[in-house]
């Protein structure tokens, strides 16, 4: 099949629907918006009590099926993945995804949504490989009225060759942006910076537009003294990525600032990490270029 041929069968799936009539496994309920809330650490009052809504970018978590998946799925999806399998294009990424919000949910809406394939790009070649971006649109309703749109984004793209991936072989590159840039800039200059927001002096991380406590947009910064314990942790062991070399720990850092954020722990074998092990904050240079902060276990706590 010629290049022009795929890319007509893909973009004839536009439009086509990928769920009919789905209905969320469970109202919006108080407990998942707890347990939301608690992960991410949002203590927003708005999401809390008798007048409760739920956080917007909870948006889809209402719609997901778990491992069963819904029964209002139809096979186009499926079908246009298939395709993209046989072309070459059987490895895939999320790349991005897009939330509208129309109107908050509260307790008790019942969850219903459409989903459909938006749009098929063009061929594209990027860093990963050749292929293309599929995109779906999801509309989630409470009742018969639009609450949010949710746009989600993969790559379905053919691995580049093993010369290529060999030459790749290196940390993923962190996604600076306008919100977070500040944080990136202290990195490089091997300071650990925490925001604050100017208005009621909440320590926040990861950084974000806006508080989560008072929702005030201003905000200054404090460098973190760089002392923490490990609050949780995961041994990664799969999959085997070309820059990692497993088993190794990831943990979730309590600071001593009282604010937590994810990152390696080295100096310690991944089987002696612990929950309560102190820490200590170093920076790191990796692929002679990319500066990152890591977590090095006190020599006296780690034995």
């Amino acid at each position: 099949m010629s290049e022009d041929e795929l890319g007509a069968r893909l973009k004839a799936y536009e439009g086509r629907r990928a769920a009919v009539s789905g209905r969320g496994r469970d109202p919006v309920n108080t407990p998942m918006i707890r347990h939301w809330c608690e992960a991410m650490g949002d203590t927003n009052p708005a999401y809390a009590g008798p007048e409760a809504t739920a956080p917007p970018t909870m948006l889809q978590a209402w719609t997901m099926g778990g491992l069963s998946g819904h029964e209002g799925r139809t096979g186009d999806y499926d079908e246009l993945l298939a395709l993209l399998d046989e072309s070459g294009c059987t490895s895939v990424v999320a790349t991005d995804c897009e939330q509208e919000y129309v109107r908050p949910l509260r307790p008790g809406d019942e969850i219903t949504f459409d989903t459909v394939i938006e749009s098929v790009s063009e061929r594209k070649t990027t860093k990963l490989g050749t292929g293309y971006f599929v995109t779906t649109r999801t509309d989630v309703r409470a009742g018969q009225a639009l609450a949010g749109t949710h746009r989600f984004r993969i790559l379905k793209y053919a691995p580049a060759g093993r010369r290529k991936r060999e030459q790749q072989a290196q940390r993923p590159r962190p996604v600076v942006n306008r919100d977070n840039a500040g944080f990136w800039e202290g990195v490089e200059q091997h300071r650990l910076l925490i925001q604050r927001c100017t208005h009621c002096a909440t320590l926040r991380f990861p950084w974000l537009p806006g508080c989560n406590s008072c929702g005030g947009p201003d905000w200054d910064t404090v460098e973190a003294s760089g002392e923490g314990t490990v609050y949780s942790y995961v041994v990664m062991h799969h999959p085997p990525f070309p820059a990692f070399s497993p088993p190794y720990a990831v943990a979730l850092i309590e600071l001593a600032e009282g604010v937590r954020m994810i990152s390696d722990v080295v100096g310690v074998p991944y089987d002696k990490v612990r929950i309560g092990l102190p820490v200590r904050l170093e920076f790191q240079v990796y692929d002679e270029e990319l500066v990152l902060p890591v977590f090095r276990a006190r020599e006296e706590e780690a034995v």
